[in-house]
């Protein structure tokens, strides 16, 4: 898989490239000092993954990642020296796909660039818990405003979609719900990106906390 990295401190994305070339696998194909650099090394090398720092000068790390999201299929993971609520809940927001400190282990960060790259969300353990609970209580007070009866959100997706979204509830990646479907990953990918778009939601964990919140799949 391809990387791109993105942190405005030549000395941070020396010692990423340094470790992701020993890592099997994985290509580091470009690097930018800021977001709107980023996005110009996207649409020019295609990378399956940006490594994303939040704060950069100019165009931050979530805007260049609202963007990248909007107009490409690149994913990105968030790198941060911080773990402040709103860069936390800003990242997702945006839609990145995973979230890290950069304080995470060598190996956790390898395994977080493969699971993203394989279309699953990573969330630092740090945060997990505080990152649902606030998601959870911003969906909870959405759903106190709606009429009771059926989420009308869920309305649109088909059987299947649901079942998918079920899974993404419950933690599950592509492959582990491809194995449970009996479905190809590439048709799990196909399902996700089209529940998410009916739903207009920007990320795996938004759908997720969807899932949880209006109990998809609890009867079951």
């Amino acid at each position: 898989m391809t990387v791109l990295l993105a942190d405005d401190h030549s000395s941070v994305r020396a010692g990423l490239r340094l470790l992701l070339e020993t890592a099997e696998g994985i290509e580091v194909v470009g690097e930018a000092a800021d977001g709107e650099a980023a996005l110009g090394q996207v649409r020019a090398l295609g990378p399956d993954v940006v490594l994303m720092d939040a704060r950069m000068p100019g165009t931050d790390g979530i805007a260049a990642t609202r963007r990248l999201v909007e107009e490409t299929d690149t994913e990105v993971l968030m790198l941060t020296t911080f773990d402040l609520d709103e860069v936390v809940f800003g990242a997702l927001q945006a839609g990145a796909a995973g979230f890290l400190l950069k304080s995470a282990e060598p190996r956790d960060l390898v395994e977080a660039i493969r699971r993203v790259a394989a279309g699953d969300g990573v969330v630092a353990p740090e945060v997990t818990r505080r990152v649902l609970d606030t998601f959870v209580s911003g969906a909870s007070d959405q759903a106190a405003k709606e009429p009771a009866g059926d989420n009308a959100q869920l309305d649109g997706l088909t059987p299947r979609e649901r079942e998918v979204l079920a899974a993404l509830g419950r933690g599950l990646g592509n492959a582990q719900i491809a194995a449970e479907l009996f479905i190809t990953e590439a048709t799990v990918k196909s399902h996700v990106s089209s529940l998410l778009a009916k739903l207009q939601l920007s990320s795996r964990m938004q759908a997720a906390v969807l899932a949880r919140e209006s109990g998809v799949g609890e009867s079951h």
